[in-house]
């Protein structure tokens, strides 16, 4: 395509500069005071005139073709959709391949074929401690976003690891593009060993990241939401910083968070439950009783714990 539209550009300039010199030589302009014939005298000199409007067909010329260009190649992109300059190096589970954007219009797989659960809720209202009563009771395989970002930052090489690692201390969401291929390579990781249930924990963070999620990776089943207050929340944030070492876990981060969760997450939560697809917790209780109350509304929804 490049090779095409230079060839373009040279004959455009061509045509350009062979219309510039026929004109010069086919129209000299009259000089001030130069007569007008060979029997004439010379006319009174007057204030110069304009110039010639051949003078200025170079540049509209030159104008004209940066916009057929432009136009070229904005054609182009919108045909091509959006990719990225490189590849988004990362890590999948395997140790190989890499993290291109996905940009598909369907997904992997279908809810017949994986069962995917959402689980949200604001920092601290014990999605983590949740999962891992799932996981042992119910065969789910726990998929943490957070984790898995943590895990890309802390990776030797990673072109993005600065990267999250800035985003997380800030308390925002990191590009969808990372977050969405991270997920799916774990779960192709999992499928390939049977299982083929899963818990996501702390995704998607944004509308953007749900939609792309169901519609290039596997449409959900539900998400399950834990509803906790900002200060309880808040208090469990604390607390677990005092052994985590984590940098998110100190109040001016925990802030943020919450300010996040609420301006960006939320939104999600809304568009599921109006599609009846939300299973709302009172995260308030002891992490005993949160669980009693998950197991209930998993068995209204035909999922039961595994026979033992």
């Amino acid at each position: 395509m490049s090779s095409v539209l230079a060839r373009q550009a040279q004959l455009f300039r061509i045509h350009i500069r062979t219309f510039t010199s026929s004109s010069s030589q086919g129209s000299r302009l009259r000089q001030p005071g130069e007569p007008t014939g060979p029997n004439e005298p010379p006319t009174h000199i007057s204030a110069p005139r304009s110039k010639s409007p051949l003078k200025v067909w170079p540049i509209v010329g030159i104008f004209a073709l940066g916009t057929f260009l432009f136009k070229q190649i904005v054609d182009q992109r919108k045909g091509e959709g959006y990719q990225p300059k490189g590849p988004i190096q990362g890590h999948s589970p395997s140790g190989k391949g890499q993290l291109p954007a996905p940009r598909r219009s369907s997904p992997i797989w279908s809810s017949d074929e994986v069962t995917v659960l959402f689980v949200l809720g604001g920092p601290g209202a014990g999605k983590g401690t949740q999962c891992q009563k799932l996981v042992s009771d119910y065969g789910f395989k726990h998929l943490s976003a957070g984790d898995l970002l943590r895990e890309e930052q802390d990776r030797e090489g990673s072109e993005f690891g600065e990267m999250i690692k800035t985003y997380i201390k800030e308390g925002t969401i990191v590009p969808m593009e990372v977050t969405v291929q991270l997920l799916e390579n774990a779960m192709r990781s999992s499928i390939e060993s049977s299982n083929n249930m899963f818990l996501i924990d702390g995704f998607p963070r944004k509308l953007d990241q749900a939609h792309a999620f169901e519609r290039s990776v596997c449409p959900s089943k539900f998400t399950i939401f834990f509803d906790c207050s900002e200060a309880s929340m808040e208090k469990r944030l604390l607390q677990r910083g005092e052994t985590s070492g984590r940098a998110d876990d100190n109040p001016e981060s925990i802030r943020k968070r919450f300010r996040t969760f609420v301006e960006t997450s939320m939104p999600v939560v809304t568009e599921f439950e109006s599609q009846g697809r939300v299973v709302k917790v009172n995260a308030e209780m002891s992490p005993d009783e949160v669980y009693k109350h998950v197991q209930e509304k998993l068995k209204e929804r035909g999922i039961v714990p595994l026979q033992k």
